[in-house]
């Protein structure tokens, strides 16, 4: 039986992607978040060393996509040199980076090994007594069950899985290689190494069965610490399970309840005392915060009424907690107390709101709109992401509160 070791797994690398565009004040904090991938990628080489791991599998999605150009695919070359000619790096095809996608274009480092496409196939490293399977995607749409052609586990090692999967489904994946836990668990291997789905998440145990998450979060819907796993075994069993959390930037959300405010001065102190906690949690990290301001306070108008003042208070108010946190956007969900009904049925805002909300045809024009400005922006901000803007209704409330603050009407 093999001996003891430790190993890493990582998968959604997703090197040469599009960081989702930041219209950030300083060039240099929009920079840090741009190359963030690659950062993340050698954080993770130096935190193998320091680990003292035997190798490195790559469960899928090394790459976003088709190359610009070279760079690219030589920075990852440079990074895994950096490990050691004897070191030895599996990588497999998933659906962004399958065969089809991205060809090879430049000689691959001595030490990586390739899952082919076309069947699955197996690795040993005789002197750990480590067997590892697995196969890649030839094309992005794979829509077959690859797991149940994986050969049985070999008699004596310690046997990895190693599969690009939604398993049975995943919120916000395509159920590519699908799969169940218990038809990887019935194959008899010691560890299945999973990539797709960009949370982390383990699974099932015994045996363990691990999404490590993605690499580095790349939007604001990927909130939170992000990184890879290492695995130590022990005498042929897996003995512990450590996320190595090596992303250079951070995504996060965060809710500022201003129900009873009464004046501008409490606004601010909520937001004060929110941020810092935020800041604390990314561990010294660049930040780019959604923020939400929402509750009940007669407030609401006015702060919709000056909402790029309010974000500018937002912002000081972050670099404060700390100098690398930003604002990424602030949406304002506040309500005022509800209005007497107008005498005059003309200014009866709430019912035109209602109206407008429930258009067809203005909610036709507005998604128009909407992807016209996107297309327009910088990097393709909104490309591939989740609508630009807040839903039609939230934005036909908000200009409802601006005319009631405009109209005298208040809350």
């Amino acid at each position: 039986m093999s001996r003891s070791f430790r190993f890493v797994h990582a998968a959604d690398l997703h090197l040469g992607s599009q960081m989702a565009a930041l219209a950030l004040p300083e060039p240099a904090a929009a920079r840090r978040f741009a190359e963030a991938p690659r950062a993340a990628l050698a954080a993770l080489v130096d935190a193998i060393g320091a680990h003292d791991a035997a190798f490195l599998v790559i469960a899928g999605d090394l790459y976003d996509g088709p190359w610009r150009d070279a760079r690219t695919g030589l920075f990852f070359n440079r990074e895994i040199a950096r490990l050691g000619p004897g070191f030895p790096v599996f990588l497999l095809a998933g659906n962004h980076d399958a065969e089809s996608r991205v060809p090879a274009a430049i000689p691959a480092p001595a030490n990586l090994r390739r899952f082919p496409v076309a069947r699955p196939a197996s690795f040993r490293l005789e002197e750990l007594g480590v067997a590892l399977h697995g196969q890649g995607f030839a094309a992005r749409e794979e829509l077959r069950n690859l797991a149940a052609g994986y050969p049985p586990p070999m008699p004596g090692q310690f046997n990895i899985g190693v599969l690009h999967t939604a398993l049975a489904g995943r919120p916000g994946h395509e159920p590519y290689a699908p799969c169940t836990a218990a038809e990887l668990a019935a194959r008899g291997y010691d560890y299945w190494a999973l990539g797709h789905v960009h949370a982390f998440e383990v699974v099932a145990e015994k045996p363990h069965v691990v999404f490590p998450g993605v690499l580095q979060g790349r939007h604001p819907r990927e909130t939170g610490a992000k990184g890879a796993v290492l695995v130590t075994v022990e005498d042929g069993q897996v003995a512990a399970l450590e996320r190595l959390v090596v992303d250079d930037v951070r995504w996060e959300a965060a809710a500022v309840d201003l129900a009873g405010a009464e004046d501008e001065a409490e606004v601010e102190a909520r937001i004060a005392r929110a941020l810092p906690a935020v800041a604390a949690a990314a561990g010294g990290r660049p930040v780019a915060l959604r923020l939400r301001l929402e509750g009940m306070t007669p407030l609401a108008p006015r702060l919709a009424a000056r909402r790029g003042d309010v974000a500018a208070t937002a912002q000081a108010l972050a670099q404060q907690a700390h100098p690398d946190l930003w604002i990424e956007s602030l949406e304002i969900a506040a309500a005022a107390p509800s209005a007497p009904t107008p005498a005059d049925p003309a200014l009866d805002l709430a019912a035109l709101v209602a109206e407008a909300a429930a258009d067809p045809v203005l909610a036709a024009e507005a998604a128009v709109l909407a992807a016209e400005v996107a297309a327009r922006l910088p990097g393709g901000l909104g490309a591939g992401q989740e609508p630009l803007g807040a839903p039609l209704a939230a934005m036909i409330a908000e200009a409802a509160a601006l005319a009631r603050d405009r109209a005298g009407q208040g809350g």
